[in-house]
C-alpha cells in the first residue's frame, strides 16, 4: 500500500489487489489498517516521482498521437482522431496500447469514445470499452455519479435526494438541477454526451511536419540512427518544398521497445531542408549525447519533426550552376558547433546603439543575431582614381577593461599628452589627433556611475609609428579637478 498525509492523519492513497482482498479501502487510516492487518507493507507516497512516471508514459504514448494530455495524477488523454487507421482500426490500436503497457509492467484500463467525458467514464467504470458514436447516453446511464467527473460535494448532494446514477440525472429536469446543484453539473453532462465541445490541451506543442519509420527489428547503434535520420530528412524535404519553407528547429524522437523516449533537438541559423546537412547536425548532436542515450533493448520507432519552420528563399544560380554562398558555410559550421557544444557555444557580435565604445557591441547567440541576407554593395570606383589609404578612426581591438596610464604633462589643459607611462614604460607622443568627446546616453540614467563622466578620446602615435587610443575621463574645472587617463585600444 501507499500512504499519504491528509489533515494531519496518514491515510491509504493507493493499494493493490491483494490489499483490496483484505477489505482495505482507499482513504482508510493507516492506524486502522495496521490494527486489522499488522503485517501489511506501507510505502510513503512520492508525488513528484509519480508525476515523472506519468510524464514518461505520456512521452511514450506520443507514438500513437501527438495530442497527449495529462488527466490528474493517474490518467492520460489521447486524441486519436484520424490516427486509428494507421494501426489497423480502433480495436487493433486499443489492443496494441494495452499489450505494450502490460509488457512494460503496468496494469491499465482504457476507453475509446467520441467525447473525452465518455472515454473517461468507459476507462474507469466500464473496462476496456469502445463506445460507438451516438451511444454515449446508453453507456453512462447505469454508471455511478462519479462517472460524470463532478465534485464530491455535488455528488453527495445528488445522492442525498435519491439521484445515484448518471441516468437518473439525465432523466431529471435540467432547470431545477441547475438552480440547486450549479451549472457545473450540466456542463459535465453535456460534455460527456457531446452536446458541448471539450478541448484536450496537449502537454507538448504539435509539430507542423513529422515523418516517422516503424522498424520490424529495433536498432541500437548510433550509425543506424544517423542513417535512418538521413532517410527521414529526405522524405521531409519534399514536404518542406511543397510548403516553400525550411526547418529552423528539428527534433528527433527515439522510441524504445520498453517504453523509454529520447528527444534530441537541433537548431539552425537559417531555414534548412537539405537532408545531408540535417544529417550532419544530428551527427554532431548524437556524438555529444552518446553517453546519455540509453538504447536499452533498441528503438522500434524513429520520428523526425519540424518544430519551427520559416520561409525558404531560393537562390538564383549562374550559368555555371553555382549559387552565391552568402555565409552558408559559416552558418553550417556554427550550427554543427552548437549541436555538439550547446546553444551558447557560438556567439556573434552585433552593433547596438550606444555612444560608449565598450557598449556599442553586444554578443548574442548565433541564431538570435540578425543575419545579413546579402553582402554590402561596394561603391563603384573609377579605374584611374588614385588609391588612398585611410587610417581607421577607431581601433579594431579594444581592451576588455581600459587600463590606467600616467600622464605627467600636457600641451594645454584640454589637449593631448606630450608623453605617458603605460605598463611601466614611457612613451613619447610624436603625433596626436583629437579630442573626440563622447558622453554617456542621457536616457540610460548613467549619472553617478564609474563610466558616467564625459570622455575625450585621442589617437596617439609614438616615435616608432605605433598608434594608440587614449581617453581622458572628466573635464578640467569640473567637479573632478584632475582628470584620469586610460588606454582603451591599440590600432593594428
Amino acid at each position: 500500500m501507499i500512504s499519504h498525509r491528509d489533515r494531519n492523519a496518514q491515510r491509504i492513497a493507493a493499494l493493490d489487489e491483494r490489499a483490496e482482498a483484505l477489505n482495505l479501502k482507499r482513504g482508510m487510516g493507516i492506524a486502522d489498517a495496521r490494527a486489522m492487518h499488522p503485517s501489511i507493507d506501507i510505502v510513503e507516497a512520492d508525488p513528484e516521482a509519480d508525476r515523472r512516471l506519468l510524464e514518461g508514459l505520456a512521452d511514450w504514448c506520443d507514438r500513437y498521437t501527438p495530442l497527449v494530455a495529462l488527466d490528474g495524477t493517474d490518467g492520460l488523454y489521447l486524441d486519436v482522431t484520424g490516427c486509428t487507421h494507421l494501426f489497423g482500426g480502433e480495436r487493433s490500436m486499443l489492443d496494441d496500447i494495452l499489450s505494450r503497457f502490460f509488457h512494460q509492467g503496468f496494469d491499465v484500463r482504457a476507453g475509446l469514445a467520441a467525447t473525452p467525458g465518455t472515454a473517461w467514464a468507459a476507462a474507469r467504470f466500464a473496462g476496456d470499452r469502445i463506445v460507438p458514436d451516438g451511444e454515449e447516453e446508453a453507456l453512462l446511464a447505469p454508471l455511478p455519479l462519479a462517472a460524470l467527473r463532478i465534485d464530491p460535494e455535488v455528488r453527495a448532494s445528488l445522492e442525498s435526494v435519491g439521484l445515484r446514477t448518471a441516468g437518473a440525472v439525465m432523466a431529471a429536469p435540467r432547470a431545477p438541477l441547475a438552480r440547486r446543484f450549479g451549472a457545473s453539473l450540466l456542463l459535465r453532462l453535456d460534455q460527456a454526451l457531446g452536446r458541448l465541445e471539450e478541448a484536450v490541451s496537449p502537454r507538448l506543442p504539435v509539430a507542423p511536419l513529422s515523418v516517422e519509420r516503424h522498424l520490424a527489428e529495433p536498432i541500437m547503434l548510433t550509425e543506424d540512427i544517423e542513417r535512418l535520420t538521413g532517410m527521414l530528412a529526405t522524405t521531409l524535404k519534399s514536404d518542406l518544398e511543397r510548403r516553400g519553407e525550411g526547418a529552423r528547429r528539428l527534433a528527433l524522437l527515439l522510441f524504445r521497445v520498453d517504453g523509454g523516449v529520447s528527444r534530441i533537438a537541433v537548431g539552425t541559423s537559417r531555414p534548412l531542408r537539405e537532408p545531408r546537412l540535417i544529417q550532419k547536425l544530428f551527427h554532431e548532436r548524437l556524438a555529444a549525447l552518446k553517453q546519455d542515450i540509453d538504447a536499452g533493448y533498441g528503438f522500434d520507432l524513429v520520428r523526425l519533426s519540424v518544430l519551427t519552420a520559416a520561409a525558404f528563399d531560393m537562390q538564383q544560380a549562374d550559368l555555371a550552376g553555382e549559387t552565391s554562398d552568402d555565409g552558408a558555410d559559416i552558418a553550417l559550421f556554427a550550427d554543427r558547433i552548437r549541436a555538439r557544444l550547446g546553444e551558447g557555444a557560438v556567439l556573434k557580435p552585433v552593433a547596438v546603439e550606444s555612444h560608449l565604445p565598450e557598449r556599442a557591441v553586444a554578443t548574442l547567440p548565433f541564431t538570435e543575431a540578425p543575419q545579413r541576407s546579402s553582402p554590402p554593395k561596394q561603391p563603384d570606383k573609377a579605374k584611374d582614381a588614385p588609391t588612398t589609404v585611410f587610417q581607421p578612426e577607431r581601433p579594431i581591438r579594444l581592451f576588455r577593461s581600459p587600463e590606467p596610464i600616467e600622464v605627467p604633462a600636457t600641451e594645454m589643459p584640454e589637449g593631448p599628452p606630450l608623453n605617458f607611462r603605460w605598463r611601466r614604460a614611457l612613451y613619447r607622443v610624436a603625433r596626436a589627433e583629437g579630442p573626440e568627446r563622447i558622453a554617456p546616453e542621457w536616457w540610460r540614467g548613467a549619472a553617478g556611475r564609474e563610466d558616467a563622466p564625459t570622455r575625450d578620446y585621442f589617437r596617439i602615435e609614438d616615435a616608432d609609428g605605433r598608434r594608440y587610443w587614449l581617453y581622458r575621463q572628466g573635464l578640467y574645472g569640473a567637479s573632478q579637478p584632475s582628470p584620469r587617463w586610460f588606454m582603451h585600444g591599440i590600432f593594428a
